[in-house]
């Protein structure tokens, strides 16, 4: 392996890591390596990470209310459900009855989504050699109680990287499943040619899971391990968002419909140069008036920290970034929600003790916000902050060590 890919790989891993720590380095800045390590001390660093225990927990809520969670313990995926808001769960069901190394950290945890009944699930199975990985997906038809074989989406079999997916489901029932995919890098490389970061790739199901259509390349040049974030327009379309490698070396995000005709658009210009990936994604929300909503971080010299952007016309332009959190306090990992005007943002910050979770939002779609709230902290190793919609209320999804999983619903003045 190159000098290059053992720095993104150990880079890679090592804000994996730390994503879940109390004191990592600033937040998606990355740390100094000794790229003369040995590939035998790759592998062992890859072992160790796959063996590690997984803090990352994703919940959604399906149309009745009923709150589900996906997390991965003991080499398996297990879902589970609550209809008491929370207080109390189900006996957690095996997706994958074969055990499988499960990549389980905040930038590439399983995902569960639920409609009509049909849960379904994707996960990244890791795989032998460092930083690989395939897709994989598996669906409950009824009602949880049993799950299909898991099935690898990825047509390329490669034993390459194949990771950091996302899944959205429309209300025709398709299902689109999209990650990022080095078998463009791989080919180069036999080539004896050059390729920036990797591909993003995507799925699509016409028939409730039972199949995947061939696999569709949406963009060439995406960052090596900042995950893909998506969310259905409200024509079904679905909408990604990830960062991009623009130019010589300069980490952006960009924006898709995968409509089969659009093309990517920059929606960042932070203009961040960095030789390594900085293992934090961006995130999207669509609510029902069509607007995409969009936060993410960057470490640029003039600027860096969170931001946030919307979308009135489709992705085709943008607002000015707004910033948001306190650089200082390593502001990172934001997350959107969007419901009709409402919007909430929340993020993590360190003040060097605990580790907190902070909200604003706004009440008329984008341009008045409220000032930022602490609305839960620990003093422990903790996960990234995801926010969940049920109807017309929103909740933070939020796992820590010492606690245990919270399920919070939101300020009423948030609402």
């Amino acid at each position: 392996m190159n000098k290059k890919l053992l720095i993104l790989f150990i880079a890679a891993i090592g804000l994996g890591q730390a994503q879940a720590e109390p004191q990592p380095a600033q937040a998606g800045k990355e740390h100094s390596h000794d790229a003369s390590r040995s590939p035998q001390d790759m592998e062992q660093k890859w072992k160790e990470t796959l063996a590690k225990p997984s803090l990352a927990i994703t919940a959604a809520f399906d149309e009745k209310g009923r709150l589900w969670r996906v997390l991965a313990r003991e080499r398996h995926v297990l879902v589970s459900h609550s209809d008491d808001g929370g207080k109390s769960y189900s006996q957690p069901v095996k997706v994958n009855h074969e055990a499988e190394d499960i990549l389980g950290d905040g930038e590439n945890r399983p995902k569960v989504i639920v409609r009509k009944g049909v849960v379904y699930v994707s996960y990244t199975q890791g795989l032998a050699k460092p930083m690989t990985g395939h897709i994989r997906f598996s669906r409950s038809m009824d009602g949880g109680e049993t799950f299909s074989q898991p099935v690898t989406v990825n047509d390329n079999l490669e034993v390459i990287s194949h990771r950091f997916e996302t899944m959205a489901v429309n209300d025709r029932g398709q299902i689109y499943i999209a990650w990022l995919d080095k078998r463009d890098l791989s080919a180069a490389a036999k080539k004896g040619e050059k390729y920036a970061g990797v591909g993003v790739y995507y799925a699509v199901s016409d028939d409730n899971g039972a199949s995947f259509h061939s696999n569709v390349k949406a963009a060439d040049h995406a960052c090596e391990c900042c995950r893909v974030a998506m969310a259905i327009d409200t024509d079904g379309t679905p909408v990604i968002a990830w960062r991009h490698v623009f130019g010589k070396n300069v980490r952006d995000h960009a924006v898709l419909r995968l409509d089969g005709k659009s093309q990517p658009t920059r929606l960042s210009f932070d203009n961040w140069e960095i030789e390594a990936c900085p293992h934090h994604g961006p995130a999207v929300s669509i609510a029902r008036d069509g607007i995409y909503h969009f936060v993410w971080f960057n470490n640029a010299p003039e600027k860096h920290g969170l931001y946030y952007a919307h979308s009135t016309d489709q992705g085709k332009s943008f607002s000015s970034p707004l910033s948001f959190g306190n650089f200082k306090a390593q502001a990172s990992h934001p997350t959107v929600l969007s419901l009709g005007k409402r919007v909430l943002v929340a993020w993590k910050e360190f003040d060097g003790e605990a580790a907190s979770i902070y909200l604003m939002h706004s009440s008329d779609g984008e341009n008045l916000w409220s000032a930022p709230r602490k609305i839960a902290s620990t003093s422990n190793t903790s996960d990234h902050p995801l926010l969940i919609g049920n109807g017309e209320n929103a909740y933070l999804s939020w796992n820590t060590a010492a606690e245990g999983y919270h399920l919070i619903a939101l300020p009423e003045e948030a609402q």
